[in-house]
């Protein structure tokens, strides 16, 4: 039980987060700075606060929040709260393939970029990882997707080979500026560190078609610098860099020329 109760709370505290994350997106406000405001009450602390993102994923978050779960229903009891918390990962976990829906009429025959597949960098774990939920829904839309993962992709590849897949394909790519060159879009699924983190947001305007469009699940950069190199950006809990706000940028600068 204090295993199952321990994990459960952190579980609790990502899906929480990332629920106000969502709500700050409807009100105009920013995750991030929400996140660093609580961090200064001593009782709430800034332990698992800078979760926005695409949910939690790995072997024991899950299993233990399903665990739990279930050995409150065998005891005829409803755990409401960890409940909501499996019901919040379940949504956010998808919650970028929505959002580039919205923006797009179709993936058929975009070459779509997808930097990361494991449950979080430095393994190459894909329990529960976002990547399985989005891949299937990009290739049943038709989208050829060209995957990049430092060491994810060959455990990936015996879920999704190589080639053609449904409606559209999957290419494993080891090099990532390969996945972005020519990319119609890119999703953002794990934040690893020497490889996506490095990139500069002038590469994704540089690689990517006009004009480039990016859904980060992670939060790497900030929505200001991915506005000001021209790339249309769209995170977790915070406001999207449009292309109007991006015209809007370029405006200025000519006027303070």
């Amino acid at each position: 039980m204090i295993k199952y109760a321990s994990n459960d709370f952190l579980a609790l505290k990502i899906s929480y987060m990332n629920d106000i994350a969502n709500l700050c997106e409807l009100v105009g406000a920013d995750i991030q700075d929400v996140a660093k405001g609580m961090s200064f009450d001593e009782r709430i602390g800034s332990e698992f606060l800078n979760a926005g993102g695409i949910g939690f994923g790995g072997s024991c978050f899950p299993k233990d929040t399903k665990a739990l779960e279930y050995i409150a229903k065998q005891n005829g009891y409803e755990l409401k709260t960890v409940k909501a918390a499996i019901d919040v990962n379940t949504e956010q976990k998808t919650m970028l393939y929505k959002k580039a829906s919205k923006r797009l009429i179709t993936f058929s025959g975009l070459k779509v970029a997808v930097l990361g597949l494991t449950f979080k960098p430095g393994t190459d774990d894909l329990r529960e990882a976002a990547s399985l939920e989005n891949v299937p829904l990009l290739l049943e839309q038709g989208a050829d997707i060209y995957a990049f993962d430092p060491v994810g992709a060959e455990n990936f590849a015996r879920v999704h080979p190589e080639g053609k897949n449904g409606k559209g394909s999957i290419t494993y790519v080891s090099n990532i500026e390969h996945a972005l060159d020519g990319a119609n879009i890119c999703f953002i699924f794990t934040e690893w560190g020497g490889e996506v983190k490095a990139l500069t947001p002038e590469e994704y305007k540089k690689l990517m078609r006009t004009p480039p469009l990016v859904y980060d699940g992670r939060n790497i950069y900030r929505v200001e610098e991915m506005q000001e190199a021209g790339v249309e950006y769209h995170s977790i809990g915070r406001k999207p860099a449009t292309r109007e706000g991006i015209k809007e940028s370029k405006n200025l600068e000519l006027q303070n020329s």
